[in-house]
């Protein structure tokens, strides 16, 4: 995959249609009190892993095509381990996970119960996916970056194909930051649409996609 266009952002949706959850967007009383709009959450937090990190990992798998069954890598502490674990064990491939010393034992045990082979070492995330990038060289297998990756960013940009069907078009969409690949998928769908889509100062963390093009902080994940 070169570019993400509307194309392949139907086939994200398509790859992973029998696994990634059509989650609801929950209407908040209680942001739309303070202020002074109709304020809605998509609750990403109902997909497995408890987070939208599977969109990415279901499509990226599926961009592999026959490569995929070769196996995967990836340096990960935290939802994208879990997201790639549980697609891999749904394609019936090998996955093996670097993590850094240190990572949450509860993300680590969930990447084990999918499957995963888990190798944990290195005092850094960059680390951790150095490691995974040479073992899928050595393996011939494929390192799957959690949010430098066009099929991720892709899968993540689903959830803005959601948007549209269930709100039509929001006045403002907000995201947290970290990678980015959620953001950046956002921004995509974003591009094809009225309104203007661009981040905020790199301290705040938070990407913004506005009709009116006002700017609002968020907060940062794990990734």
């Amino acid at each position: 995959m070169n570019e993400i266009g509307l194309d392949a952002i139907r086939a994200a949706v398509e790859a992973g249609r029998e696994v990634v959850k059509h989650t609801p967007v929950v209407p908040s009383f209680t942001l739309s009190d303070m202020l002074g709009g109709t304020i809605a959450l998509k609750a990403e937090n109902l997909q497995r892993m408890g987070a939208f990190k599977i969109r990415g990992a279901m499509n990226k798998l599926a961009s592999l095509g026959e490569a995929v069954t070769v196996g995967v890598t990836a340096g990960s502490a935290g939802n994208h381990a879990q997201a790639l674990a549980f697609a891999a064990r749904t394609a019936g491939v090998p996955c093996e996970i670097f993590v850094p010393a240190g990572a949450p034992i509860s993300k680590i045990e969930a990447c084990r119960n999918y499957g995963a082979t888990v190798v944990e070492g290195g005092d850094s995330l960059d680390e951790a996916m150095l490691g995974a990038r040479l073992r899928a060289e050595e393996a011939g297998m494929a390192f799957c970056h959690p949010y430098d990756d066009l099929a991720v960013i892709a899968g993540q940009a689903t959830i803005g194909r959601e948007l549209d069907a269930q709100l039509g078009r929001p006045a403002t969409v907000l995201a947290p930051l970290g990678g980015g690949s959620l953001a950046s998928g956002l921004g995509l769908w974003a591009a094809g649409r009225p309104g203007r889509c661009r981040p905020t100062d790199s301290r705040r963390r938070s990407t913004h996609c506005s009709g009116s093009g006002r700017l609002w902080p968020g907060p940062a994940g794990r990734r």
